[in-house]
């Protein structure tokens, strides 16, 4: 088996959790019968080689082709709303054919009223049928949120759930007692030492998965069944090659009851395959094998001398930690 790497760099269209471009290595395998698979290794820079490895996991197991049969031909998804003005957050959603939106609050140089109208914006793109949900990313205190919650739901009509409203598992369980809004666990499981603490204090009544930072879609599922609740499946903000492995596992959990946050390659202004895996009528299709990159998509993403380097070595380190050689 021979593997070969190709760093690569994609500008975004807006800022989202202060990221501007988006970076990784893309893994191609060469198997006996000169068969290819293809696997996105997209670690964000901050993360160390621990964590980092098992992004490589999920990467390896997408070359290799080792995913479960799919359940279901379609992934619903939610549009995902970055920390935007109110009128391009409601035109964004309105474009999105999704039925649901997911919406960035919380953001570093922002208030709680610009929220409020962020959220009551997405509502409005999406009439009183649509699920509004929102996305914290950890950054509340427990009275905080009960307060922020409060106000986020009228401004919504009624949120879907909140997504880790708080960084520990002890105050999302406090808040799930505090609060009637649904709470969704994602940094408290995909984060954490333990993920099934998330469980067993009953901090949340979803759990949000995300393929290559729990180690693949096989590890996916196992979590999945042990942690006993509704799974939302979400991107890291992947090329449509790493997206392909959420929706793998998405396609391959026996229920689903909401939504997922796949739809993300709309935040890239380009991607690495000649189709993108970009939602239409709200849904993703299920692909029988990974899309593969075209030579030009490749060199249309191409990286500095530097960043070649940096993504190579770093490659090389996880891949030594991995394997047991350091």
């Amino acid at each position: 088996m021979r593997t070969t790497l190709h760093p690569w760099r994609l500008p975004m269209r807006l800022r989202f959790r202060g990221l501007t471009v988006r970076e990784g290595l893309l893994l191609r395998v060469d198997g006996p019968d000169g068969e290819t698979g293809w696997g996105e290794w997209s670690p964000f820079a901050e993360y160390g080689a621990e964590e980092a490895a098992a992004w490589l996991r999920c990467a390896r197991e997408a070359a290799a082709g080792d995913w479960p049969d799919p359940v279901r031909h379609s992934v619903p998804v939610n549009a995902t709303v970055p920390a935007i003005e109110a009128d391009r957050a409601r035109a964004l959603v309105a474009a999105s054919g999704c039925t649901t939106a997911k919406v960035k609050v919380a953001e570093p140089g922002q208030d709680l009223d610009a929220d409020a109208d962020r959220v009551a914006a997405v509502r409005d793109a999406l009439g009183p049928a649509g699920h509004v949900r929102i996305d914290a990313n950890g950054a509340w205190d427990l009275d905080t949120a009960v307060d922020a919650l409060a106000r986020l739901d009228r401004a919504a009509g009624g949120l879907e759930y909140a997504e880790q409203p708080c960084a520990t598992v002890e105050d999302l369980a406090a808040l799930r007692r505090r609060t009637h809004v649904p709470i969704a666990a994602d940094e408290s499981i995909r984060r954490a030492a333990d993920p099934y603490r998330v469980r067993d204090l009953e901090a949340a009544d979803v759990a949000v998965l995300k393929v290559q930072p729990l180690g693949g879609v096989r590890a996916c599922l196992r979590i999945a069944e042990d942690i006993g609740l509704p799974v939302v499946v979400s991107s890291a903000v992947e090329s449509s090659i790493g997206l392909a492995a959420g929706v793998a596992l998405a396609a391959s959990l026996p229920d689903l009851p909401h939504a997922c946050g796949l739809g993300t390659a709309t935040l890239l202004s380009r991607d690495l395959v000649e189709q993108p895996l970009l939602p239409r009528d709200g849904a993703l299709p299920v692909l029988p094998a990974g899309p593969g990159p075209g030579s030009a998509a490749l060199a249309a993403a191409e990286v500095t001398a530097e960043r070649d380097a940096w993504w190579r070595g770093r490659y090389d380190d996880v891949a030594a930690l991995l394997d047991g050689r350091r």
